[in-house]
């Protein structure tokens, strides 16, 4: 008998599937084996991918299994969902089995590791389910009970009680013996599923993965799954990869966040691998979300996903009053400080009242853009649509797709004014202003620089429920998912700076960062208050937000992404050239799209590049990329295209790594 194997081997010059010789007739896919791998024979595990009773290799070339592993290691679902891992996203074998095979070794019996081993349950089931709740669920486990593969987007308005719905979904799936993977977006909105989920389910049922867990606990942890000891699985996106079986529902909370999608090899998307998987069991694929993306929006008008609404909080409670403090006014009086004048009398007002403030600075999609201060004018690049990245080695304006460079205007286009600056601002010089005007108050920071740890996080967090912090500075991390009490106001600082980084999402991130950062306030008794700082305060994003009007956001958004051929009517291909020399890195991207030219027709038009990119910091080395906007329909013949170059690279030896990125998430 012969099988095929996917080697536990990280080079890309021996990557591919290898057959090998066995006499144990029981073996089958997802059994792992070692056998002799290269000139040295060296000893390695593998995956069997495939059975067969015949090989077109020579008999004397073919080399024998050594041992056995361990039989049913992985599923079949989970191997063949790995297999095409390896074609959708044009990445290594490696790549694509390392997500499901965990890192580590057994432990010895009774030193399990066991993370939130103290963790209690913090379930307090309701009276009764909302209307639009009841309606949810119903409709979710009427498709469970059919037994045909759905798809739901699930559009609820923040403290709506998605998660009681999820509950509902998850409680459905384990009474019939199925399991459920949990997804959230960010590590640090686990902990507060999990006390949900184990009050409610038993700490006994659940398991947590997510990458701050230790390599003990995250082996200790799929093993619990694998053996079907945990059929709850909760956890950021690598939870997708859990070794679940019989899978009844997979839950993507606010499926919307840039989390789900990964920027490390391998570059997957969460929504196509849980949507692979549930495929493969008939179960359902639920996204919920305050905000769904425009993508997901538009799945539903194709009728690929299901809409299911929730439109009123849980507890009637209204949603917070939106007001846009327009910054030009303030420059014109005088204020040149963070604050403008309405949300520096709100954060005093809130303070007095005994209430918290959240201030949010997205520090992490800060860009250095160019700004007329006098008109809000923002510059951008007339071919690609998105705004300029002033470079200041260069003294000139870059735009982050196409590479064209602009010089630094002297006067505004729009108005004239010579108010021209780029500029950004971080959250550390938020955090210093408070201090400095609120010298009473109790602040405290959240974002990359202060969380070092999961304890960090967790610390901060449990500090602010306890009302043991005034205002919390922070990211995007304190935007999302999280529900404490006492919070009356927010504050978006600087609108701008996720308005406009140079990416074709900028719009949809900022609307959806500001809906999700308002439905932190007033989620109980009083109604929140939620001031959005800004030099565009005209911008359809800012105003749809302002008045929590997702169909015209959308209406707005879906319009301009087709006038400028951009997702979901096209896919977006980075393909990046890593070299130890410019000159190097620069001939292979021209020849990759020489060779996209040459057996794709029409393709020149829709191939950005090649360009330098500004953003790499690579050590000795220097990478330059292209940006392919791929029709709809065609994605899958690029990726090929992509995959059969890169073997020629290989073949010739040419010292240049390329890999490719499906629908980034980042500018390059």
């Amino acid at each position: 008998m012969y099988i095929d194997v996917a080697v536990e081997n990280k080079s890309k010059y021996t990557d591919g599937l290898y057959t090998y010789l066995s006499n144990d007739e029981t073996l089958a896919p997802g059994d792992l084996v070692y056998v002799p791998f290269g000139t040295s024979d060296k000893k390695k595990r593998a995956v069997i991918c495939g059975i067969k009773n015949v090989s077109d290799c020579p008999e004397d070339k073919i080399k024998s299994v050594i041992s056995v592993a361990e039989k049913k290691f992985l599923s079949k679902e989970m191997v063949k969902t790995a297999l095409w891992m390896r074609h959708r996203y044009g990445i290594k074998y490696y790549d694509a089995f390392k997500c499901f095979i965990p890192s580590g070794k057994p432990a010895r019996e009774g030193k399990e590791k066991e993370p939130y081993k103290n963790i209690k349950g913090s379930y307090t089931p309701p009276e009764r389910l909302t209307d639009e709740q009841k309606a949810a669920a119903e409709s979710i486990t009427e498709a469970m009970e059919k037994g045909a593969q759905t798809n739901f987007l699930m559009y609820g308005v923040t403290a709506s009680g998605k998660t009681q719905v999820y509950m509902e979904a998850i409680q459905h799936a384990f009474s019939k013996g199925k399991s459920s993977i949990m997804l959230v977006p960010e590590i640090s909105l686990t902990r507060q599923v999990i006390q949900a989920f184990v009050g409610r389910f038993g700490k006994e049922n659940i398991a947590v993965l997510h990458s701050k867990l230790t390599s003990r606990e995250r082996y200790d942890e799929w093993r619990r799954i694998k053996d079907g000891k945990a059929r709850i699985v909760i956890g950021a996106r690598m939870a997708v990869f859990a070794p679940v079986s019989d899978i009844g529902i997979i839950v993507m909370d606010e499926e919307q966040e840039a989390g789900y999608k990964a920027d490390m090899a391998p570059k997957y998307d969460t929504v196509d691998i849980a949507l692979k998987r549930v495929s493969y069991y008939d179960g359902i694929l639920l996204l919920g979300s305050a905000t769904p993306s425009v993508v997901s929006l538009y799945r539903v008008s194709q009728g690929i996903y299901r809409l299911l609404t929730l439109k009123e909080r849980y507890n009637k409670t209204p949603l917070p009053n939106i007001q846009i403090a327009d910054m030009r006014n303030e420059l014109r009086k005088g204020n040149t400080t963070i604050f403008s004048g309405i949300l520096y009398n709100n954060i005093r007002n809130e303070l007095k009242e005994g209430r918290q403030c959240i201030l949010l600075q997205n520090r992490r999609g800060y860009s250095n853009f160019v700004s007329c201060r006098e008109c809000g004018k923002v510059m951008k690049c007339p071919r690609c649509g998105i705004s300029l990245t002033y470079h200041k080695t260069q003294g000139k304006m870059v735009c982050h797709y196409c590479g064209r460079m602009f010089p630094l205007p002297d006067k505004c286009p729009e108005c004239g004014s010579h108010y021209i600056k780029h500029f950004g601002i971080g959250t550390e010089q938020v955090e210093e202003a408070v201090k400095k005007m609120f010298p009473d108050a109790v602040t405290a920071r959240m974002d990359t620089d202060t969380i070092k740890t999961r304890k960090d996080l967790d610390l901060i967090l449990d500090e602010f429920s306890k009302g043991q912090i005034d205002v919390l500075i922070g990211t995007q991390l304190a935007a999302k998912g999280l529900d404490f009490d006492n919070v009356g106001l927010v504050g978006i600082i600087a609108a701008d700076a996720g308005l406009n980084i140079p990416d074709y999402r900028s719009a949809e991130r900022t609307f959806q960062l500001i809906i999700q950062a308002a439905g932190r306030a007033g989620r109980r008794q009083h109604r929140g208050k939620v001031i959005i700082q800004t030099y565009e305060p005209d911008n359809y994003a800012l105003k749809n937000a302002a008045s929590n009007d997702l169909k015209a956001f959308y209406k707005e958004e879906i319009r301009l992404r087709k006038f400028m051929d951009y997702p979901p009517f096209t896919d977006i291909i980075a393909v990046n050239f890593t070299a130890d020399d410019e000159k190097s890195a620069a001939i292979t991207a021209k020849r990759c799209i020489e060779y996209i030219e040459k057996n794709c027709r029409g393709a020149r038009e829709h191939i950005l590049g090649p360009r330098l990119s500004m953003n790499f910091k690579g050590k000795d080395s220097v990478r330059y990329y292209i940006m392919i906007k791929s029709p709809s329909g065609s994605r899958n013949a690029h990726v090929f295209l992509l995959q059969e170059f890169s073997s020629i690279l290989i073949q010739e030896k040419i010292k240049c790594s390329m890999d490719i990125d499906i629908n980034p998430y980042s500018a390059y």
